[in-house]
Formats: structure tokens, sequence, C-alpha cells
């Protein structure tokens, strides 16, 4: 059973354990969605991850229109309820995204240190990371930044001792079993071995952000 924590005044979170995988992570959504459907008084925002979920809300409205004397007894008391009924498990949004991905050396300053390091030919790592259909556990760091994951673990790897101060947008990266791709130029400490033209956030759009957490992706090598 989730355990539900406060966090200061004004946020609690909702913990499933440490692991990541898919079913947890679906668990997570599932939660979200049914949390977002409550529009409970005074949450300001929902927050999924890998493994938990915070809400942000406020405690003086919350109190208010809840008549509650604590915002946090009332909230913890209303996820308990959701997390207790059956929900079943709904498929996942099943959105499958391909992303064409050049993996020249030109864009690619980390595979051949990765291939060192790992001992594998920079065509295996390539392949073994094309190898995959992605889950995109969770957005952050940056708008349109999505954790994906698994990616095989004869190329998992660590982030780089020494971060870069500029990683180009598009730069697609490994960082432990994650894969993932910078949405703009920004400082990173990620294994770079490729890059995209695809634009992961667009202000302009209705939907500015590409990927959103329970998305499927593949890479497509070009």
């Amino acid at each position: 059973m989730p355990t539900i924590h406060p966090l200061g005044d004004s946020a609690l979170a909702i913990h499933y354990g440490e692991q990541i995988d898919a079913d947890t992570n679906h668990a997570v959504l599932l939660l979200f969605e049914a949390l977002r459907k409550e529009n409970l008084p005074g949450v300001k925002d929902l927050i999924p991850a890998y493994s938990s979920l915070t809400v942000i809300y406020d405690p003086i409205l919350t109190r208010q229109h809840s008549g509650s004397a604590s915002a946090f007894e009332f909230l913890s008391h209303r996820v308990g309820i959701l997390l207790a009924a059956p929900t079943g498990m709904p498929a996942s949004n099943n959105r499958l995204i391909e992303v064409p991905v050049s993996y020249e050396p030109d864009v690619a300053p980390d595979l051949e240190y990765l291939s060192q390091q790992l001992q594998l030919p920079t065509e295996e790592i390539i392949r073994l990371h094309l190898s995959r259909t992605y889950r995109v556990f969770m957005t952050g760091f940056l708008p349109g930044f999505a954790y994906m994951g698994t990616v095989d673990p004869a190329i998992a790897c660590a982030r780089k001792m020494q971060p870069r101060i500029l990683v180009p947008a598009g730069s697609v990266g490994i960082a432990g079993l994650q894969t993932g791709i910078y949405p703009f130029d920004s400082p990173g400490g990620w294994n770079i071995i490729g890059r995209t033209s695809v634009r992961l956030f667009d202000p302009d759009k209705p939907d500015p952000v590409l990927f959103h957490p329970g998305d499927n992706v593949r890479f497509v090598r070009i």
C-alpha cells in the first residue's frame, strides 16, 4: 500500500516505493488521473514521478472549502479513499512516438568514450539503443524533457563526472538505465550518443510538450 507524507505545509507526497518499473509508474498515473477528476479544493498542481505523486495545494483554500481543520488531513483522507477504491487497470494510453536520431560522430561526442568504457563497438551501442521501446516515466528538469527507460543493461552508464556547460538542443543521452533528449541548449551531464531535430517544446501549440508520462517512444536511425 502506498504511503502518504506531508511536504512542508502546502504539499503531500504519495510514495509507492523505490522501484522503477512500468506497473508502479502505471499505478502512479492512475492516481494522477483520478485526482485530476476529483478537482479537490485548493489543489494547485499534481506532479507524477517514477514511483510517487506530489500534490501541491493552498492550505487556506483547502480548509475554507472543505471545512476541515487540517488541509493535509483532509487531502490525505481523500487520497486514501481513491487508493482503496477498485479502479481496474485500464490500458495505458499506448501512444507511440517515433523519433528520428542521427548517431553520427559529430553529434555523438560520447559514443566513442562509451564504447571504450562498456567494451562494446559503437554500432552495438547504437543497435541496443534502437532495440527497445521506451516508456516516458516522468517529465522534468526542463520543459519537455522526458525521463525514459529502460535501456538495455549492457549500455547503462553513469552520468559524466564533469557535466558539460552546453549540451545542444535535441541531444540524445543515456544516464543509468535512462535515456532522454535535451529540449533546449543547456548544461547537462548525460552521455550524448546522438541528436534529433524533433522539437520537444513549442509554446505556440495548445499542448506545448511532445512527451507525456505513459507515452511510448521508439528511436529511428537516420
